[in-house]
């Protein structure tokens, strides 16, 4: 399976790389790099889950995307934790994101044990 195909087959672990991807540098693109625990946190959650898709799109293992959507999840408590759910775009930046990462690793997650992807892997 080449590259383009297998990137268009698993295209839920696509769409996390990029979403993790873009939360790592959505400090910058969102206007809230002065803000250091969102920006210390979209970095380092972004760059996670962008490891975690790649690793899914190369050698699959549930695991993977089970961190994912743990992942998500802590995105969606973080501005409230680090206190910075007072900030309109990191708050909501990481909201968006990481509803879309629990989205994405369930439905990810429910393809790979339901057997629609297991050839080719």
């Amino acid at each position: 399976m080449t590259i383009f195909e297998r990137l268009s087959a698993y295209w839920q672990d696509s769409l996390n790389f990029l979403l993790g991807a873009g939360l790592f540098f959505s400090p910058w693109l969102f206007g809230f790099a002065s803000e250091p625990a969102a920006s210390l946190n979209a970095h380092t959650v972004g760059a996670v889950v962008a490891v975690m898709a790649l690793m899914a799109l190369f050698a699959f293992q549930t695991w993977e995307d089970w961190v994912s959507g743990v992942l998500g999840a802590w995105l969606l408590i973080s501005p409230w934790m680090l206190g910075f759910s007072g900030a309109m775009a990191p708050t909501l930046t990481h909201i968006v994101v990481g509803v879309a990462t629990i989205v994405l690793a369930i439905w990810s997650i429910n393809e790979h044990e339901g057997g629609h992807l297991t050839a080719g892997r």
